[in-house]
């Protein structure tokens, strides 16, 4: 694809999000709409933001489907780190666990939806020749046990290309 392409299409995401959050359509906000984000595209074609790191529209297909499962994983975890507090006792637990994913979107994706998850942070990044691994710190040892499952890893990786499967960078 072409970068004008891919600009646009940036701006018309960004457009269609601020359409989305703003809630009031008179022609001066519209018009200052269409111009931040036009500036936004510009800007971000400029600092090389829309090549295939940095605007992955191979993921796109396979995203919501992702999303859809990772909310459903943050209301159970809050629900389950909510009954933690009010009814139990946390019991930290610091643990590694490996990340299989080809690209750096994809090792930072799966960092980042770890923390996202309530209960689990990731706390340190490690590329070794063994492959990447994450440092975990979870408030309970049934957290910890959610994330080794390797369920989230698996899914994160399946948003990747094909041709960038198969192992840890």
């Amino acid at each position: 694809m072409t970068r004008l392409f891919r600009t646009i299409l940036l701006f018309v995401v960004l457009f269609a999000a601020w359409l989305l959050m703003s809630g009031h359509y008179t022609p001066l906000l519209i018009s200052l709409g269409v111009l931040s984000c036009a500036g936004a595209a510009l800007l971000a074609d400029r600092i090389g933001g829309t090549d295939e790191e940095g605007l992955p529209l191979h993921v796109m297909a396979r995203l919501p489907a992702y999303l859809v499962w990772l909310v459903k994983e943050i209301i159970m975890s809050n629900i389950a780190t909510g009954r933690l507090i009010l009814f139990g006792r946390a019991r930290p637990v610091l643990f590694t666990t490996p990340a299989t994913q080809a690209t750096e979107a994809g090792i930072v994706t799966y960092a980042n939806s770890i923390t996202l998850t309530p209960g689990t942070t990731t706390i340190e990044v490690e590329a070794g020749k063994g492959g990447t691994q994450f440092l975990v710190h979870a408030v309970d040892p049934s957290f910890a046990e959610d994330v080794e499952s390797g369920d989230m890893d698996r899914r994160v990786t399946s948003l990747e290309p094909a041709s960038s499967q198969g192992g840890a960078a």
